[in-house]
């Protein structure tokens, strides 16, 4: 994997060789199976897993059964399976936790690529490479396995097809998710990408999967959807109002870190092209289209906000004053708007000073549309409305024009490889996103190999 690129964006994303296994031994894909009182399941499910891959997968792999403190004879049964295969390892935490195991285990992992499922395998083994094809190849950061696809088959009952349903309804209306299926027990990701964003993710339960698929959809990382086969297992354990319950404070709590921009997204941002041809253009500013397309949205619905605040302050202030005013207010929710959805700048940090420089770039726009008022009464005397209105459109074109060049050159100038001053100081400091001290990996992974047994990783919390 590259590591010579600026810890503010991700390296491009680059093919897995077929057969590949680097000098250290290490697999090209990790399955982590997260388990919790599962010593009936546990080796099946293993055997079949293994039995599978070994036929079917055309890369190297390994399993890791992540024990989430069971109780019952599932530590013993792991270590078995772990002695017995011999790309098959275990780790034991001693506290309980889905979202917490996978950390735990991505989070050292040496493979480029980490996939997880449940141990019910209730999904069909035949999607496992069409899963992770697409972040072998270089296509795509996540995928996910959908039960909701129009093309999926599912058996389970009418009560856990709605709330799943449900759920997907929520996650859509309030924090505009545009992936199909959150919680389905097959999802995988390229390493490079959870070692940045898995520090961001809070939840160590089962709103895991919706926070990570949220925040990598945000900072605009590309997640393929799957069509599954799936079969509802019976004897699951899972608590449903208790976990719905746990999903919804979840949700608002991502919903909010996202609405006050405290999540720093632009530590996964993707170079635009894969391509080194991309890369290689000299004279075009990077991010030049996108910030074009956003300025020119964010700019749209600014001057039909400040056309609306003019017609309302019109109705009892001169031309002049309400033209002012309206595009005070109008440049203030112009330049917090330029600055988080066009220059892609999060945080508090600096926000004081863009609004300054706002407000001088807003003086610019304020001399420009009000020459123009001035101009239109000493040529006309008295102008109607629908003629100032017209004068003010013109003018505000050409201000525009020139808003863009500041705000790009001046007020949100492009970062330096070091990190953006304005933004987070985490963003400079990859120090500050190391794994929290709760998610230390556990004291031993045991390997197939009596050689491999421990690796000396600490206790997870």
């Amino acid at each position: 994997m590259r590591t010579d690129t600026p810890w503010s964006t991700l390296p491009a994303r680059d093919h897995l060789l077929a057969g590949a296994v680097d000098a250290a031994g290490a697999p090209v894909l990790d399955v982590v199976v997260p388990v919790y009182n599962e010593e009936k399941d546990l080796e099946p499910c293993v055997l079949r897993l293994h039995d599978h891959l070994a036929r079917t997968f055309p890369y190297a792999f390994r399993i890791t059964v992540a024990d989430n403190a069971s109780t019952d004879r599932t530590p013993q049964v792991a270590a078995g399976l772990a002695a017995a295969l011999p790309r098959v390892r275990s780790c034991r935490l001693e506290e309980k936790g889905r979202g917490r195991a996978l950390r735990t285990v991505w989070s050292h992992s040496d493979a480029p690529v980490l996939a997880y499922m449940d141990v019910d395998l209730s999904t069909d083994l035949n999607a496992l490479l069409p899963l992770v094809a697409p972040l072998i190849s270089g296509h795509s950061d996540l995928a996910i396995g959908s039960r909701l696809a129009r093309s999926s088959r599912v058996v389970r009952g009418s009560k856990r097809e709605f709330v799943s349903r449900a759920y997907n309804l929520v996650l859509r209306s309030s924090l505009a998710a545009r992936f199909s299926d959150a919680q389905c027990g097959f999802k995988a990701i390229r390493r490079e990408v959870a070692q940045r964003l898995l520090p961001m993710v809070e939840d160590p339960g089962w709103f895991f999967d919706t926070e990570m698929l949220v925040l990598a959809e945000r900072a605009g990382l590309r997640i393929h959807e799957v069509p599954v086969d799936w079969v509802d297992d019976p004897d699951s354990t899972v608590h449903i109002v208790r976990t719905a319950a746990e999903d919804l404070k979840g949700v608002w709590r991502v919903g909010r870190a996202l609405a006050v921009g405290a999540l720093p997204l632009d530590r996964l941002a993707r170079p635009f092209g894969d391509d080194p041809r991309d890369r290689a253009l000299s004279g075009v500013p990077g991010g030049l289209a996108r910030q074009l397309v956003g300025f020119c949205v964010v700019g749209a619905l600014s001057t039909l906000f400040y056309l609306a605040l003019y017609s309302l302050f019109r109705l009892g202030a001169g031309p002049q004053t309400a033209n002012g005013g309206a595009l005070l207010v109008s440049a203030v929710a112009n330049t917090a708007a330029n600055r988080r959805l066009t220059f892609g700048v999060r945080g508090r940090g600096g926000a004081v000073r863009h609004q300054a420089q706002g407000l001088v770039v807003f003086a610019i726009g304020l001399a420009l549309t009000s020459g123009s008022l001035a101009a239109l009464g000493a040529a006309s005397g008295s102008p109607s409305h629908g003629t100032e209105l017209a004068v003010l459109i013109a003018a505000n074109l050409a201000a525009t024009v020139l808003r863009f060049l500041l705000f790009r050159a001046w007020v949100f100038p492009e970062r330096a490889a070091a990190g953006n001053p304005a933004a987070p100081e985490a963003l400079a400091a990859p120090e500050a996103f190391a794994a929290p001290e709760a998610f230390a990996a556990p004291e031993a992974f045991a390997a197939g190999r009596a050689d491999d047994t421990h690796h000396g990783l600490g206790n997870a919390r």
